[in-house]
């Protein structure tokens, strides 16, 4: 799995016109699943945004995670960010999970968040969606469970 984390000051995600998530200041996760990905890459990836310290302290230090400062998650599904680009002009996507068991590995990706008290909103998956990200810093970082299983990421 992949996960593109920003700090945002707010964020809202849209589908039909109808606003189906939104947050006040925390992160924004966007979610890539790859064919191979498996639970526990959803556990360590919701393990590791939830205590991120990307959030400043009193000497405005980047000293503080998400369940230190009681911000909340907006999580949406983005299989472009399993795009393959190397060749060509037209990404290749065949590294993507399969919607349905993508979704499962997403949804338990936003249970496990959950699970730490934290307010999780989310997009629908699959769909077309309009994300309107207010970023804070910015600050975005990318994680990416597979450096857990080469011992990269602890």
């Amino acid at each position: 799995m992949i996960a593109v984390v920003q700090r945002v000051s707010e964020a809202s995600v849209t589908v039909n016109r109808e606003i189906t998530g939104s947050i006040g200041p925390g992160l924004v996760i966007l979610l890539g699943v790859f064919n191979n990905d498996e639970m526990n890459d959803a556990q360590f990836l919701a393990e590791k945004c939830c205590n991120l310290r990307i959030f400043a302290d009193e000497a405005g230090n980047m000293n503080l995670s998400l369940l230190e400062t009681g911000g909340e998650i907006l999580a949406v599904s983005q299989f472009t960010l399993c795009a393959n680009a190397r060749k060509g002009r037209r990404p290749s996507f065949v590294a993507a999970m399969a919607p349905e068991p993508a979704n499962e590995l997403y949804e338990s990706f936003c249970e496990e968040m959950r699970k730490t008290g934290i307010n999780v909103e989310t997009g629908v998956f699959g769909a077309t969606m309009s994300v309107k990200i207010l970023n804070d810093g910015p600050v975005t970082i990318i994680l990416d469970s597979r450096e857990s299983r080469r011992g990269n990421i602890k």
